[in-house]
């Protein structure tokens, strides 16, 4: 097999320039579906071609922010510190897994919501859910054990969808109580086992 082609300089900060111009568009028009390709293409000085060769769709680059976003809570889920790494109970990092996604929901919370509802017709056919809902089942499975772990991370995860915290935010419900009814909800699941 080959080895991987670096990518040029010129592509490298052309997509950086698309993501910054995306990122901060769609924070000042509040949602992805507000801002056009035309205007994403202007705003990052590359052409329009660019930006479909390089992301396909408002979905693919919506993806690629997620993803950019998510970089860090995923190397931290794999291997970083407790609460959330490897060196802590899987109790602890069920906990710490649910409120880290709940609080990247809430601070990116336009974007998120725009992946979700653009799961192939489903929210839970994308790359982000299946990573989450993967990691989730395996400590749910040490915590315990194989029975029921898949549901259950389905079922925890649906607490933190994008929607929900849509609904829950516009009806007066605070951030903090959400996080709490979570973490309850999480506790609950984990102490039945």
């Amino acid at each position: 097999m080959p080895p991987a082609r670096k990518e040029r300089a010129d592509a490298v900060r052309n997509r950086e320039a698309v993501l910054a111009a995306a990122a901060r568009l769609f924070a000042e028009r509040g949602s992805p579906d507000r801002v056009s390709m035309d205007d994403i293409a202007a705003a990052a000085g590359v052409g329009k071609g660019t930006l479909f060769r390089r992301f396909g769709d408002r979905v693919g680059l919506v993806r690629a922010l997620v993803e950019q976003r998510t970089e860090q809570l995923r190397a931290d889920a794999v291997a970083g510190p407790p609460p959330l790494g490897p060196g802590a109970p899987a109790d602890e990092r069920v906990l710490a897994l649910l409120d880290a996604l709940l609080r990247l929901k809430l601070e990116i919370h336009p974007l998120m919501l725009a992946l979700e509802s653009a799961g192939s017709g489903s929210p839970y056919r994308n790359d982000t859910y299946a990573l989450w809902h993967t990691q989730l089942a395996s400590l749910l499975a040490e915590v315990r054990g194989e029975q029921d772990t898949d549901f259950l991370a389905h079922a925890l995860l649906a607490a933190v969808r994008s929607d929900l915290i849509e609904h829950l935010t516009a009806s007066g419900t605070s951030r903090q109580h959400i996080r709490r009814g979570v973490a309850a909800l999480a506790r609950a699941v984990l102490a039945a086992g």
